[in-house]
């Protein structure tokens, strides 16, 4: 067996996504619809929807599927059948319905990543770290997942919750120092998020922008220092960074309303993340000499072949790829996941990563994730593709 990785990587990337499909047209016909919405509520959605980049979403909620089963179980009704009327269930029952659906993901996406890692067993994880910002319980997925997969009772069990979009991102950094730590470490990252569970009809633009974004979707990852199996690729997770924009702490946020939780996500997003992107990842290239002389020059695309940019929406990636000087191509992984699933908040990010290794990256390349959130806080990691 070769020796250990002297720093952790990031491998056996799964996705686990609900079965229904939703249509962006579908959607956007649905609550451009509904009763009671004003004209310019009804131009900003058609302008929201059909602006995002996003093709399809998928979603928890049967009734936005083509055959509503009669055993509906917790879940409340969204969508009135006969008239096409969007429900506004209260909280409680919205996160019943959270309780009942994203269970199960977090612990099949868990299953998956533990399958995919070629010399990793369940009994050999040591470390189990969730993520979720669309719902609550306890005792929480963590535990779920160490129960249901039969990890040592023993297992290191964490939860970061409701940080929004860019969570995954200190998950990974905790997981790697948890491997810095302990060489023998084996940490499962599972993010799961339900963002389609707060949809409701409204007026107010901020909430007919997240209206058209979000999906639903589960992620998981195995982070260690073990060997890589023959032909197995991962991520080395370099070192990673946080910055706060000096602007924009009321321009992101995510509140508990009693409709279900409300998301804060104004048109000025974009050009906050776009005027501060470069200064925010400046500590992360410092010590790399040739990584910060490229973004002094305006050069890090460059020096930089790969970039998992968080697809918050369609305009968030263009300020991106505009401000460092991005090709096409080296986005193209955060455009390709939009397209297909739309913003499934910290989830997404790790399915970019996924999407990267699948598709573009090449052994030896260098990738930069980037996500973004409440704060506005901007949260990425320096990686570099690795083989066994």
């Amino acid at each position: 067996m070769s020796a250990h990785h002297p720093t952790a990587v990031l491998r056996a990337i799964s996705t686990v996504l609900p079965d229904i499909v939703i249509e962006q047209d579908r959607v956007r016909d649905i609550f451009s619809g509904q009763e009671g919405l004003s004209r310019l509520g009804q131009r900003l959605v058609a302008t929201a929807f059909d602006s995002s980049g996003i093709d399809t979403r998928h979603t928890v909620i049967t009734d936005f599927g083509d055959n509503n089963p009669d055993a509906r179980g917790v879940a409340p009704a969204y969508i009135d059948e006969a008239t096409g009327a969007l429900h506004a269930p209260g909280t409680k029952a919205r996160n019943d319905h959270y309780i009942a659906a994203a269970g199960p993901m977090f612990v099949e996406a868990a299953r998956r990543a533990i399958h995919a890692a070629d010399g990793i067993e369940a009994a050999d994880v040591t470390h189990v770290i969730t993520v979720s910002c669309t719902g609550f319980f306890a005792p929480g997925p963590e535990y779920l997942i160490a129960r249901n997969l039969g990890l040592d009772p023993a297992v290191q069990r964490y939860h970061l919750g409701f940080m929004g979009c860019y969570a995954a991102l200190p998950a990974l950094r905790m997981a790697a120092q948890f491997c810095a730590a302990d060489p023998e470490a084996v940490v499962l990252v599972v993010s799961v998020e339900l963002c389609t569970l707060h949809l409701h009809a409204s007026d107010d633009p901020d909430l007919i922008v997240a209206n058209s974004l979000f999906g639903d979707a589960g992620v998981a990852g195995i982070v260690s220092r073990r060997p890589l199996g023959a032909g197995e690729r991962g991520l080395r997770l370099d070192r990673s960074e946080t910055a706060v924009t000096p602007v924009g702490e009321g321009d992101m946020a995510w509140t508990i309303g009693d409709e279900g939780f409300d998301m804060v996500l104004s048109t000025a997003v974009p050009q906050i993340i776009g005027e501060h992107i470069a200064a925010a990842l400046r500590p992360l290239v410092s010590s790399v000499p040739e990584l910060a002389s490229a973004l002094a020059e305006d050069g890090l695309g460059r020096a930089v072949a790969r970039w998992a940019v968080h697809p918050g929406g369609r305009s968030i990636v263009d300020k991106v790829e505009e401000s460092l000087g991005l090709e096409p191509q080296q986005v193209a992984p955060s455009r390709d996941v939009l397209r297909a699933i739309g913003n499934v908040s910290s989830a997404t990010v790790m399915v970019v990563m996924q999407r990267n290794l699948e598709a573009y990256a090449e052994p030896g390349d260098r990738l930069i994730a980037l996500a973004f959130g409440p704060g506005l806080t901007v949260e990425s990691t320096l990686m570099t593709v690795v083989t066994g």
